[in-house]
């Protein structure tokens, strides 16, 4: 029997599960936090079904009952606890790998090089070139037929070289030669920015289009679509930075959320709110507490993957950093 794709609504409900997962065999979890996933599962009863597929999933691949776990790590021995905290680690991934796997493509758990969430990567290839993956993303590499397949996220390719290297996606394909790209899979287009010299680009439908330095342009099942500025700021998480120039808070949030596992929430009241000023990716809860110092918001952490951002209190909210 051929299954439906499931629903965007289908996969955050999978992924609240396994995040929920992971929190609580991490042992950090408080008695708010045991409380607030009594809520959700108690809300829906898709969020019941995920959240028992992922207690089955997690007695299948280790057999071993989370209260016995959590028990072990009160003993006194660090070295112990240690290195049960690090096995703790896989009993959470592995099922959160598994329920989350179930709802993407498969080539994204069977590529060559991946990226966890906030995870970034640069590596050097035996032509010479230069490539990076940003966080949450996955690659195949093929330099026998000079191929890099973007199966997922975004990538940073510099060929310093004559011979080309293509960039292959769901879109069309892209060929470097003497230049540095960055490209960006998105849900429904690819955005590719030439960071230096010109790349040829192959759309799915359409002619083929030669993009130069400091140009950008996003590609569609129906073509490429307008040729446009190239950002400068948008390739700065090649060194762990993201920048914003009078960004509005809500769109800074949703790009810095790409870096940071569990949820990141905030009130409308705050959408319009400017932002301005480089931050580190490295440390995301030092970039929301540089957003509190200011501007008029306080962050609400009630766990490290569980935060919100509010106005503060007694301060309007249509002041700008």
């Amino acid at each position: 029997m051929i299954r439906s794709a499931p629903s965007n609504e289908e996969r955050e409900v999978v992924r609240r599960a396994a995040q929920w997962l992971a929190l609580l065999e991490s042992g950090g979890a408080s008695e708010e936090d045991h409380a607030m996933l009594q809520h959700w599962r108690d809300s829906s009863a898709s969020h019941e079904r995920a959240w028992q597929k992922a207690q089955q999933l997690r007695q299948r691949f280790f057999g071993l009952p989370a209260n016995l776990a959590m028990a072990t790590l009160d003993r006194p021995d660090k070295a112990r606890r240690a290195a049960l905290k690090r096995a703790l680690g896989a009993v959470a991934l592995v099922p959160t790998a598994w329920l989350v796997g179930r709802q993407l493509p498969l080539d994204v758990w069977r590529a060559d090089l991946q990226t966890s969430v906030g995870e970034h990567k640069r590596l050097s290839l035996a032509d010479g070139s230069t490539l990076q993956l940003n966080t949450d993303s996955a690659v195949n590499v093929d330099l026998g037929a000079r191929r890099v397949t973007l199966v997922r996220g975004e990538i940073a390719l510099k060929v310093p070289g004559r011979a080309a290297l293509t960039i292959e996606g769901p879109y069309g394909r892209v060929v470097v030669s003497q230049s540095e790209v960055c490209v960006r899979l998105n849900d429904s287009d690819c955005r590719v920015s030439v960071v230096s010299g010109s790349v040829q680009l192959y759309p799915l439908q359409g002619p083929v289009l030669a993009l130069h330095a400091q140009q950008q342009v996003s590609l569609k099942h129906d073509g490429a679509g307008p040729v446009s500025a190239f950002d400068a700021l948008l390739p700065g998480w090649r060194d762990d930075v993201l920048t914003a120039q009078n960004q509005s808070l809500g769109d800074f949030l949703r790009e810095l959320g790409r870096y940071r596992p569990g949820l990141l929430r905030w009130e409308p009241a705050l959408e319009a709110l400017r932002v301005t000023g480089s931050f580190r990716l490295d440390n995301t809860d030092r970039v929301l507490s540089l957003l509190a110092a200011s501007l008029p918001v306080d962050v609400q952490m009630r766990t490290r993957y569980w935060v919100t951002l509010v106005p503060r209190k007694n301060i309007s909210t249509k002041n700008n950093a």
